[in-house]
């Protein structure tokens, strides 16, 4: 199917002076919907159609959302893909080239090196500083009583203190509270620049917050940059995720990683287990509110999870991650998956030539009319093992796919059990607003003017 998203003509052979002109006409509402929400500009058929061939702010673009040609796309033909300018060059600044905007030699180098700091005994080994971060959180809900809160500023506090506790433990260099500022700022405006990007302007272009987004990027970079120094003269490595990037090396080559490398990632990590995972706490919260019997039971489960003295064990929380993994389902922090294509792909039938857009819109492959019963209900279940066990791996993409799959996954369930176990029992958590949030693309998928709920201690009756 073709269809052109941004005039709503259909797609000929080659742009001709009718798509010239309209897209000319359509210039402002384009930028203005790009810099709103990319998701409005999908075209209709991505939620009920496998392949989808659109003329798509200006480019010819192929969206996938069936889970057999997205295997095929993402596994079987990663390696005749790349990465799109408009998501380096917006991310680039601050990421700089790690494995988020690398391709090539240098993501496998990095990846390679950077894969056994999150394996599972490590990321265990990091839930006793999680859970006190967490208990910090408690604390403060505490003393303010009955209150009324942004969930999603709360959480965005709580997992950017969990970053820096197992990341950069005992730098005293960090200035918690600025440096999250700093990336908030940076996150903020680089909408501003994916939408420019797509529309063909040069880099240099000014855009509203640019001046601020540099600034903040030289003193992110700066941070991590001094960090790793202080760490190296220290001559201390240290068992945090610093200390374990500065003795790993690449299996292959015995190579570590240079410092320019190190800040890349340290600041990708915190980048994408910042916020994403805050986003899909609050959210967590606001749909226990909407469903108690599903917070009964989850309260529940945690309960009998408690281990003396520990706390609850994370491992036996297999409801609460079904509510967890029907969170990101709805609402995945990272919504889409951009690629452009090295070489010609073939997708079932489909030839898709060299240096084209492809794109996997995980949000409209999660609200798939052909892939989910009800796909707008909030229903844990659907990731009961026996449910789930028919369902095609490629239906559910919350940490995208193939070689390039999230490295932080285990990491950000693990932080997600570790802090519901820590404040749900405590705290009540009740909707401010009738309706949910809006939801809108500005590099991940944030709940528009944040998520507003009123917290009171359990048993006390919400004011």
């Amino acid at each position: 199917m073709q269809y052109d998203s941004a005039a709503g003509l259909p797609v000929g052979a080659g742009p001709g002076l009718r798509d010239i002109v309209s897209e000319a006409a359509g210039f402002p509402r384009l930028i203005r919907t790009i810099v709103r929400n990319l998701i409005e500009a999908w075209p209709a058929e991505v939620y009920r159609e496998g392949l989808v061939e659109a003329r798509f702010i200006g480019r010819r673009t192929v969206f996938v959302s069936d889970p057999v040609l997205i295997r095929s796309l993402l596994v079987d033909q990663a390696a005749l893909l790349g990465r799109e300018e408009f998501l380096t060059r917006s991310l680039s600044p601050v990421l700089g080239k790690g494995i988020l905007t690398s391709d090539g030699e240098r993501w496998r180098h990095q990846r390679r090196i950077a894969t056994p700091v999150f394996r599972h005994d490590r990321i265990r080994a990091f839930v006793p500083a999680m859970r006190a971060v967490a208990t910090e959180t408690r604390t403060r809900w505490a003393a303010k009583g009955p209150a009324q809160v942004d969930m999603l500023s709360e959480m965005m506090r709580t997992t950017f203190d969990i970053i820096v506790a197992t990341m950069m433990s005992g730098e005293s260099g960090l200035e918690t509270a600025r440096f999250g500022r700093a990336m908030n700022t940076y996150l903020d405006q680089a909408t501003w620049k994916m939408a420019l990007s797509l529309l063909g302007a040069p880099a240099w272009t000014p855009h509203p917050g640019s001046v601020r987004g540099a600034a903040a990027a030289r003193y992110l970079r700066g941070t991590i940059s001094r960090a790793i120094a202080s760490r190296r003269a220290s001559g201390r490595c240290g068992d945090d995720l610093l200390g374990l990037m500065l003795q790993a090396h690449d299996p292959e080559t015995g190579e570590g990683m240079p410092d320019a490398s190190l800040v890349d990632n340290l600041l990708t990590f915190i980048a994408a287990g910042h916020e994403t995972t805050a986003i899909v706490l609050a959210w967590t919260f606001w749909l226990l509110s909407e469903h108690p019997e599903v917070e009964a039971r989850v309260l529940t489960e945690i309960g009998a999870a408690c281990q003396p003295g520990q706390g609850p064990n994370l491992e036996a929380l297999t409801y609460t991650r079904q509510v967890v993994m029907e969170v990101m389902r709805l609402y995945p922090p990272a919504p889409l998956i951009v690629r452009k294509t090295l070489s010609e792909v073939r997708l079932g039938s489909t030839r898709i030539p060299a240096g084209r857009s492809v794109h996997v819109p995980v949000y409209a492959v999660h609200r798939h009319a052909r892939l989910w019963a009800q796909p707008e209900r909030f229903d844990p279940g659907r990731f009961d093992p026996a449910r789930s066990a028919g369902r095609d791996r490629y239906a559910y993409l919350p940490f995208g796919a193939g070689p390039r799959v999230c490295i932080g996954m285990n990491f950000a369930l693990t932080e997600c059990l570790a802090i519901l176990a820590e404040l749900l029992p405590a705290f009540r958590a009740v909707r401010a607003a009738p309706s949910r949030p809006e939801t809108r693309f500005k590099v991940t998928l944030r709940p528009h003017g944040g998520v507003t709920m009123t917290l009171s201690p359990r048993g006390q009756p919400a004011p």
